[in-house]
């Protein structure tokens, strides 16, 4: 776990998403790209898109179900993709609840298969893992959404993997 003065940005991108169909689209690419253990860390407010990229990356590794937000589950895992989905809101936690909800386990694959991690309300956990990939989603109803992407730690090869280098 990171501490949080040592962050560093070892790289940032800008994705404009006009509608939400980009918004899936950018998930399906990360769904088909993303390596195994990666942590995506998703900010933004209600209504951004921070679901819909969600969903689109269960549809990238493969994952035939509905994806929901799981506001009131919690947690939800998707086990029949290419590689596990762990679907994390904490949108109704505070801090405390967030920590309770051990999430080092599933992006460390001590209790559960390693696979992709996707944190919807992200800032309310107390701590984060070495690596990540920070999504920051904003809307605007007359210019659509854009995506900032951050890579902390060695989450920079998911940059790299997202390029198709």
């Amino acid at each position: 776990m990171e501490d949080e003065a040592r962050v560093q940005v070892l790289e940032s991108r800008s994705i404009f998403l006009p509608d939400a169909i980009a918004t899936r689209s950018l998930g399906i690419t990360l769904g088909q790209r993303l390596p195994i253990g990666s942590t995506l860390l998703l900010e933004g407010d209600l209504g951004s898109g921070k679901t819909t990229l969600v969903q689109g990356i269960g549809e990238g590794l493969g994952i035939r179900g509905a994806i929901d937000s799981p506001t009131f589950t919690l947690v939800n895992e998707y086990l029949e993709g290419r590689l596990p989905l762990y679907h994390f809101d904490l949108y109704r936690l505070d801090i405390q609840a967030a920590a309770a909800l051990y999430p080092e386990t599933y992006w460390d694959g001590t209790e559960v298969a390693l696979g992709i991690v996707a944190i919807e309300w992200s800032e309310r956990l107390p701590y984060r893992p070495s690596s990540y990939l920070e999504i920051r989603l904003t809307y605007d109803a007359d210019a659509g959404r854009q995506a900032t992407l951050s890579a902390i730690g060695q989450a920079s090869t998911v940059l790299d993997a997202l390029s198709g280098s």
